[in-house]
């Protein structure tokens, strides 16, 4: 007679039971939960999801334990999942509530370099980097198999609490997909998880792509770009690319109504006095001693 025996069947109605009352403790302790729901038949429904969940796929050590964990994520078993610079910790619910360490190591440093190095100019904003809005050469960058941002199977070292002496248990393969599902949401995450700052690609980019001439010949950024690549608005009415206004000539600027120039009064000139111009003689006036010679004739008459 053997000691060893299976465990007992536990349905999917008793795990998620058993889950919501682990919650429940947990929350009346201060720890907030983060759980794995996912809506629909895919796990993933972005590019940065899908991405992961294929990586993880293309593995085949891991072929053999991933069905298990997708069935196990799918159906609510992860009560709590937490994301953090180059670790994931969870709580999965089985026949009991097991416990989750993985550990990612980080990015190496040249790698990442070369990443950037790859990318620059080729990120228009954040939110397209975010969004997975990339064109398909940068893809195929930040998505490689061995030089990408997603790690290698030797990189990722996990643990579980569970009996299970497979190296990949159903619990942990439960996790990797639920990461996946995360990035869904948080794209972010994946960044955090590999120890690298991800607006480090935008800055790459940003000195080939967004800085753009001004009419004075100097470099300048669109204020719409600098916009999208900060997450921030700006007040497009005033901006340091708009070029000043053009001086008025000061010859014809007019004085304000209120900025009456002052005036001191002048002394009126004397006006120079005017010459007596002399009477004119009357051109027919004659000549008096004719006249008298006429009269003394008509008197001797």
């Amino acid at each position: 007679m053997s000691w060893w025996r299976y465990k007992e069947y536990v349905s999917v109605a008793q795990r998620r039971a058993k889950a919501a009352r682990k919650v429940k403790s947990l929350e009346k302790t201060g720890r907030k939960t983060s759980p794995v729901v996912i809506s629909g038949s895919r796990i993933a429904a972005t590019y940065w999801g899908r991405a992961w969940c294929d990586h993880l796929e293309s593995y085949s050590d891991y072929s053999n334990r991933l069905p298990r964990g997708r069935s196990y994520v799918r159906n609510g078993s992860v009560v709590d999942l937490q994301i953090k610079p180059g670790q994931v910790t969870a709580l999965v619910s089985g026949s009991d509530i097991y416990t989750i360490e993985i550990e990612i190591t980080p990015l190496a440093a040249a790698d990442w370099k070369r990443i950037k190095a790859s990318c620059a100019g080729r990120i228009g904003s954040l939110v397209e980097l975010l969004h997975g809005k990339l064109a398909d050469d940068v893809m195929q960058v930040v998505a490689h198999r061995e030089q990408g941002l997603f790690p290698k199977s030797r990189e990722i070292h996990m643990q579980c609490s569970c009996p299970d002496g497979a190296y990949l248990c159903k619990h942990l393969a439960a996790v990797l997909y639920g990461v996946g599902a995360r990035l869904d949401t948080q794209p972010e995450l994946l960044f955090v998880l590999r120890k690298v700052d991800h607006l480090e690609l935008i800055d790459a980019a940003g000195e080939a792509a967004v800085v753009k001439p001004s009419r004075t010949g100097k470099k300048t950024i669109a204020a719409g770009e600098l916009a999208d690549v900060f997450g921030i608005e700006l007040d497009q009415g005033a901006t340091a690319a708009d070029p000043a206004p053009a001086r008025r000539n000061r010859t014809s600027r007019k004085p304000a109504a209120t900025e009456q120039p002052l005036v001191t009064k002048q002394p009126a000139k004397a006006k120079p006095a005017r010459k007596k111009k002399a009477a004119a003689r009357p051109a027919n006036r004659a000549k008096p001693t004719a006249a008298k010679g006429r009269t003394k004739k008509r008197a001797a008459q």
